[in-house]
């Protein structure tokens, strides 16, 4: 009878032990859980958080970069306008001087009706590049 007891002993000790085990292996396994589902949804929040920022500087660079080429090609532009104003009145003054210089030929005319069609050309050629350059100034603005 003395085994008989010492073998019931030990089966409720190993009951009791295993009750024991079986809230504290839950409660083990429900903080294992936590920990990695924090540890998932933190990861979520901060490349989120990450992305933003990354998001927001690469914005910010843009803009800058933009207002950059803005300033820039204003300038070449205004830079070009003054150009091209100074070559149209380059050409006006070529102009005006043939046109005088045509009048000249036109009132001293004898034979030399050569010259005449001469400068008549070269006024036309004046004429139609002057014309080209106001076509360009036109464009530009």
């Amino acid at each position: 009878m003395n085994t008989e007891y010492q073998t019931t002993a030990h089966t409720m000790q190993q009951r009791k032990t295993r009750k024991k085990s079986g809230p504290s292996l839950l409660v083990f396994l429900f903080v294992w859980i936590v920990l990695i589902g924090s540890g998932i949804l933190g990861a979520i929040w901060y490349s989120g958080k990450m992305k933003q920022m990354i998001t927001d500087e690469v914005a910010q660079q843009t803009a800058q970069q933009i207002a950059k080429m803005q300033i820039s090609y204003e300038q070449q532009l205004t830079q070009l306008e003054t150009q091209m104003k100074n070559n149209v009145d380059t050409l006006q003054g070529k102009v005006d001087a043939l046109n005088e210089l045509l009048e000249f030929s036109k009132e001293n005319i004898n034979d030399k009706t050569d010259n005449s069609n001469k400068l008549f050309t070269q006024l036309r050629e004046v004429k139609a590049q002057l014309n080209e350059l106001k076509k360009s100034l036109d464009v530009l603005k």
